[in-house]
């Protein structure tokens, strides 16, 4: 939206972002990029000091390498998400649609505060387990949320009973 593009990576230089940033009438400082990196709860984005960069950790909406590692995942992960997807879901499983991967989180907590982003929700569990011991790979993003191509259904139960 701001005209910038970032490398193969998914980085961005800071230089430019600030660039960017002004050329679009927002007056952003590098002190505002490095609060706003600190202060972001979920911890979306990491700045490289020594080369001056900056990038999502994970969720973009373009092709990137992010460089992960595949990881073995605990044995249970957790997705949370509108109960108006669920039929669906049961159907044909988890999919990244427009994202890089499938976001998963190591506990109920954050998979209720992500579903609840949208109203109301149901929280699925994943049997990470067996999906890894059927060969699907798992890795881990800088800011610990799970990622995955796809969660095939049979890998899925409601942890929520969903309303009526």
């Amino acid at each position: 939206a701001i005209g910038v593009t970032l490398d193969d990576g998914g980085w961005l230089p800071i230089p430019d972002l600030l660039a960017a940033l002004s050329a679009s009438g927002h007056s952003v400082s590098r002190s505002d990029v490095a609060r706003i990196v600190a202060a972001n709860d979920k911890q979306r984005f990491s700045i490289d000091a020594v080369h001056d960069r900056i990038r999502a950790n994970q969720g973009h909406s373009i092709d990137v390498d992010l460089g992960l590692l595949p990881a073995r995942p605990p044995s249970v992960l957790y997705h949370g998400t509108p109960i108006r997807n669920l039929s669906s879901i049961l159907i044909e499983g988890l999919t990244r649609q427009s994202r890089h991967a499938v976001h998963l989180s190591s506990d109920i907590a954050t998979a209720h505060k992500v579903g609840a982003r949208r109203g109301e929700h149901v929280v699925l569990c994943v049997d990470a387990a067996a999906m890894h011991s059927a060969g699907l790979a798992f890795a881990i993003s800088a800011n610990g949320v799970w990622l995955t191509e796809t969660v095939p259904p049979r890998y899925l139960t409601v942890l929520d009973d969903p309303p009526g």
